[in-house]
């Protein structure tokens, strides 16, 4: 009795305050009309639910449902953040936090891997941009939010999560055991291409270092024939990072816009000419785990002419959101502007097609070249067998380790993306 008592006064206020907003924003009566029928369907719902629902509900938990639920029906990057929630959020962004390198969306209703981040354990368990996840310990993740995926995979460093993994061209699901740990990110880092002198300028995400960070390498390798973005999985960021990047390569012009209902949310970030650092020739690698602003950037490039894009089709995440506080604890984190590209075309699930479109995989080899690396392996072998009974094997191993300023040729081999982008950068440099 008592609960229904405290839920008619909770549905008088409500339709009070529903009465009161809409004498003072309602077009007309038959606007306020519309809006009080709406609240008393919602109210009547509630009360219904909070009555017969076979589990015993709170009533704060059933309101809580409520605004996720409408959350998200709105789109899939929209959500409410409940307590915990928030709470999680506010740990992610300001500090270091146990979990698996991962950015995750819900595309097509299922909950999908945007991106590995390079070098954490999702990456190296080999989780790649486009998987499906199905299952997360055990548990079913159809109809799940965003939020509530990345907090079930968020944990303490060192603890075992499995997922299950839905990928295509895979004929049926596979589990895929992880370990949490620390997730610390190198968001920029340069090497020269071997026997190339072209700079390949890696970006793994949009933190706040980017812009300085890839100012920093421009200017210590003015003189190369060219640059190579790679934007691969990329899964985003710092929109003023993404535009400050685009403005080191681009003297004029648009750089993108965004525009929402409100026209407050409405702004344009243009290219300064005191900001430009490099006119060299310019390709940039994307594929589907490159997403938001890495889409910003790559389509900046390619409505400008100013670089040619070599790869896969991006992701297709175009949206803006923002954190609106609900009080201290909770918040709504609501999608209130799309972005658009300097012709006007939108990324919002399309993305960016390539200028030249290349699938993974390695570079195809001649029939001498095939001789040629199996040539090599057994050189190696026999080195390696050489090595047991040398006394200086172990310096010589030591004097084999990768080179961190190069990318090899064995590397370059691997990736047919990456030599495409070779490819495009030394026909770019005898145009220009």
């Amino acid at each position: 009795m008592l609960g229904e008592k405290l839920n008619k006064k909770f549905i008088s206020l409500l339709l009070s305050s529903a009465l009161l907003a809409t004498s003072l924003t309602a077009k007309s009566d038959d606007d306020a009309s519309i809006r009080i029928e709406a609240l008393s369907k919602l109210t009547k719902t509630i009360s219904t639910v909070e009555k017969y629902y076979v589990d015993d509900i709170k009533f704060k938990e059933l309101i809580d449902k409520t605004i996720s639920g409408l959350m998200q029906n709105l789109d899939a990057h929209s959500g409410f953040l409940n307590e915990k929630a928030f709470k999680d959020m506010q740990v992610q962004t300001n500090g270091e936090f146990g979990g698996l390198g991962i950015t995750v969306g819900i595309k097509d209703s299922a909950l999908t891997v945007i991106s590995p981040i390079e070098d954490t354990p999702a990456d190296r368990a080999g989780i790649k941009a486009g998987d499906i996840i199905l299952r997360i310990d055990g548990n079913a993740t159809i109809g799940t939010t965003i939020d509530e995926a990345v907090n079930k995979m968020r944990g303490k460093p060192k603890t075992p999560i499995t997922i299950t993994i839905v990928r295509k061209g895979e004929q049926k699901p596979f589990d895929v055991k992880i370990i949490r740990d620390i997730i610390k990110v190198e968001s920029v880092y340069a090497r020269m291409i071997e026997k190339e002198n072209i700079l390949y300028l890696r970006i793994t995400n949009f933190d706040k270092n980017v812009v300085s960070k890839a100012s920093e390498f421009l200017k210590k390798y003015p003189k190369v024939d060219g640059v190579i973005m790679d934007l691969r999985n990329n899964p985003g960021g710092l929109l003023n990072q993404a535009v400050g990047l685009v403005d080191l390569f681009v003297d004029k012009g648009i750089i993108v816009s965004q525009k929402g209902r409100d026209s407050n949310e409405n702004a344009e970030y243009k290219a300064s000419s005191s900001t430009t650092l490099s006119r060299l020739p310019l390709a940039i690698l994307v594929n589907g785990g490159s997403a938001s602003a890495s889409e910003i950037v790559s389509g900046a490039f390619q409505d400008h002419k100013r670089g040619v894009v070599v790869g896969e089709n991006t992701f297709g995440k175009g949206s803006v959101q923002v954190i609106l506080p609900i009080d201290d604890t909770e918040a709504l984190r609501l999608t209130i502007a799309r972005y658009y590209l300097p012709s006007g075309r939108t990324i919002q699930a399309v993305g960016v097609t390539p200028d030249i479109v290349v699938y993974p995989g390695k570079v195809p080899q001649s029939e001498n070249s095939a001789f040629a690396i199996k040539e090599s392996e057994l050189k190696a072998h026999l080195q390696s067998e050489l090595d047991k009974i040398d006394a200086s094997a172990e310096a010589n191993k030591t004097e084999a380790k990768d080179d961190k300023t190069i990318i090899s040729q064995k590397k370059i081999d691997e990736d047919l993306q990456l030599k495409t982008a070779i490819d495009v950068v030394k026909v770019l440099k005898i145009k220009q």
